[in-house]
């Protein structure tokens, strides 16, 4: 597990912003076991992909007319047991992926943003790829 002073303000930077922790398994339940759309973060320590993953998911809320209903987020490395129960119950088929972007319909994935569509590219690329999603889910 990953120091809390490392992790706590990679985690600020998306729940200063308006997305909920999901911490334990019944919490990932709760929230994803509800009627409409959520987007889930699986947020990471990980500098070549999370740098830009996360102001890529803020942006994307920020500047989308249409919104999930749920702001999700857990993390890797950190949030252990919500992240698995995320992965094994509500992201299937997709592999494991720290980070990850995953909008949900009615506890179905309908858009994922894996590691290897991060990798690379700038946070406005992530963030334009969420409000096409948006705009096509929400």
């Amino acid at each position: 597990m990953y120091p809390t002073e490392i992790v706590a303000p990679m985690k600020a930077e998306v729940t200063d912003r308006g997305f909920k922790e999901l911490l334990t398994s019944q919490d990932v339940d709760d929230a994803l076991s509800k009627e409409g759309t959520a987007l889930l973060f699986i947020n990471s320590v990980c500098g070549c992909s999370a740098g830009t993953a996360r102001p890529g998911v803020v942006m994307a809320v920020q500047n989308s007319d249409k919104q999930p209903d749920q702001l999700l987020t857990s993390f890797a490395g950190y949030d252990s047991e919500a992240v698995a129960k995320a992965r094994e119950t509500y992201l299937m088929p997709y592999p494991p992926s720290s980070p990850c972007i995953a909008l949900l319909k009615n506890g179905e994935v309908v858009h994922m943003i894996e590691r290897h569509m991060i990798e690379g590219r700038p946070a406005q690329m992530i963030a334009a790829n969420l409000i096409d999603a948006f705009n096509t889910y929400c």
